[in-house]
């Protein structure tokens, strides 16, 4: 019998490490017919949004950005997404980056579809327009080395361009692969393991991982990650990007 008092769940002031087991459904107004779990929110001392949606029958998503914008990346399945007039059928590794002052709907949908999704207030910057809508499959995107290390590999899925104040990445660290030093920096990151399994380091805490974990991350919170096993570990992730660091 499992003891249900367990968890690999952990949450700090700092960081937090939310695992399957502990998810509890919400009700979001205009996403029907789906379950949706809020990985990472405001409440916790967050400054964005990240959720999973798993699509039941007749599964659809109907509404608007208004202050944020709204990411969606397709981990498994397939749907139909309309933004403004664009429509398009998307399926995994595919995915939807929405600014503001859009309509979206997300239709046709088999059963167990899933979508992480990322939304922060936009904060738009003098000189430079709003982004545009952006379909994108992740496919397409190349992987370079990063930092010179062969074993590790990142992907850009959002123009590196100072209209956008977020970015959104995909890591992907061979078996033994490793970051190359402790990071402390400003941004801010949201992220969900898509393969995989390794071992990180949070704020001088150490925390197994694996495929389905999520992990959000306070500005200036220290982080190392180790893959281990015997396949690539990936995850998906958001930083804020491109604006001044403070508001003095």
């Amino acid at each position: 019998m499992e003891i249900s008092a367990l968890t690999r769940s952990v949450v700090t002031r700092t960081h937090a490490i939310i695992s399957p087991d502990g998810y509890i459904n919400s009700r979001v107004p205009g996403w029907d017919n789906c379950t949706v779990n809020v990985i990472i929110n405001e409440q916790m001392g967050a400054h964005l949004c990240q959720t999973l949606v798993t699509f039941l029958e007749a599964g659809k998503l109907v509404g608007k950005t208004e202050k944020s914008q709204l990411f969606f990346y397709v981990v498994q399945g397939q749907c139909q997404v309309t933004v403004s007039s664009e429509t398009n059928v998307v399926t995994s590794g595919h995915y939807v980056y929405i600014p503001i002052g859009q309509t979206y709907q997300v239709e046709n949908t088999s059963p167990g579809t899933q979508l992480i999704t990322f939304q922060k207030i936009y904060e738009k910057l003098d000189g430079y327009d709003v982004p545009p809508i952006i379909f994108g499959d992740a496919a397409n995107i190349d992987g370079p080395t990063y930092l010179g290390d062969p074993a590790l590999r990142l992907q850009v899925l959002l123009p590196d361009t100072f209209h956008f104040d977020m970015a959104v990445n995909i890591f992907t660290y061979d078996p033994g692969g490793h970051l190359p030093f402790v990071e402390t920096h400003i941004m801010e990151h949201g992220l969900t393991y898509l393969q995989g399994q390794g071992v990180y380091m949070l704020d001088q805490q150490w925390y197994p991982i694996k495929k389905g974990d999520s992990i959000w991350m306070a500005p200036y919170c220290q982080q190392w990650f180790t893959a281990m096993g015997k396949e690539p570990a990936v995850y998906i992730y958001y930083k804020n990007v491109n604006r001044f660091p403070t508001t003095i």
